[in-house]
């Protein structure tokens, strides 16, 4: 009994504490550049000014192929073959249409001095907002990118169109810097890419049922959720990260987020690696797992246990684009979210 109230502290403490990053970014964004403050992508969050306008193609050139009926459903981790014990480290890139986030260039450095696969979900408006950072990921062979929604919309209570944006947008975002990937390369010399329409979707909050799903998987697009939180609890870096690699086993999806949120998550990655190596682990993206092994699914999405992120439903104005929501009847409260 202690040990599971103790474990529903910890899971408490993570969604209180994930919601909190969520609501300073508005709150940082919102506030007044001070004179020669820095505004580099590698800043946590960027004081800048949103741009609410959408992509310059709002509809994908390319549609990802039909989905397979195996990849249908909530994929929560991936069971593999015996002896295969490959892992996906998940990394989420969210940005809501009232901030600007950041990009966490040491966590991505540390996969690559690690040599480690993974798999970043990225916000439509974040590519946007990041070209150069996209790009690289892009480019680098490692990596595999997913696509987070537009504006990090609760696709369990955003309506039609909008949920349709939130999708396409962000297809057509990474389509349309791909092709600017192409297009340099060309200028060097160097073989296209070609078209790779992303075909795997993070749910943002976590939130999806049985009809988003639906809808999802008729675009396409496979949802990924994970098995494994790898943010959250207390100590140290380390401590965190051998916390991650005791709840890992083959075929687990870990969510992260590399947009420092936390902040030290770079640091509890460099943690975290060699303990997978030490304990005979490797890492593949998620398209690799799945090409692997047999996808095990959940009806809806959650963190640890089910409905445990409800509470999203009504954090954030604007179905869940926008910023913090006031309690109802309060000055300038607007459209309630989840309506």
């Amino acid at each position: 009994m202690n040990a599971m109230h103790a474990r529903n502290s910890v899971l408490l403490l993570f969604v209180v504490l994930f919601g909190l990053a969520c609501l300073s970014q508005s709150a940082l964004a919102s506030r007044p550049k001070r004179p020669g403050a820095p505004t580099s992508a590698t800043k946590a969050r960027q004081l800048l000014v949103p741009d609410l306008s959408p992509p310059l193609r709002t509809q994908p050139l390319q549609a990802p192929a039909a989905l397979p009926d195996r990849l249908r459903g909530i994929i929560r981790r991936v069971a593999l073959p015996a002896g295969d014990r490959r892992v996906a480290l998940t990394f989420d890139l969210c940005e809501r249409s009232v901030h600007v986030t950041g990009y966490d260039a040491a966590l991505v450095d540390a996969l690559r001095r690690g040599n480690a696969r993974a798999t970043f979900f990225a916000g439509g408006k974040w590519m946007r907002s990041h070209p150069e950072a996209t790009l690289s990921l892009m480019a680098d062979g490692r990596f595999e990118l997913g696509n987070h929604a537009w504006t990090h919309a609760n696709m369990a209570v955003i309506a039609e169109p909008r949920r349709t944006e939130q999708v396409l947008w962000t297809n057509a975002q990474a389509e349309l810097l791909r092709e600017e990937l192409d297009r340099r390369r060309a200028g060097a010399g160097q073989p296209a890419f070609g078209p790779r329409p992303l075909w795997l979707f993070r749910l943002p909050y976590g939130r999806g049922n049985a009809e988003t799903t639906a809808f999802l998987n008729n675009l396409g697009l496979a949802v990924i959720q994970w098995d494994v939180v790898g943010e959250g609890g207390s100590g140290s870096a380390s401590a965190r990260a051998l916390a991650i690699a005791e709840a890992i086993r083959p075929g687990s999806l870990v969510l992260l987020h590399a947009n420092q949120v936390p902040r030290d998550t770079a640091a509890v990655l460099r943690a975290l690696l060699p303990l997978l190596r030490q304990r005979g682990y490797a890492t593949a993206t998620v398209g690799e797992l799945l090409a692997a092994g047999s996808p095990e699914t959940v009806g809806d999405g959650y963190f640890s246990i089910p409905d445990d992120n409800r509470i999203y439903d009504r954090m954030f104005q604007d179905e869940g684009t926008g910023g913090r929501a006031r309690p109802a009847g309060s000055a300038g409260s607007g459209r309630k979210p989840g309506r």
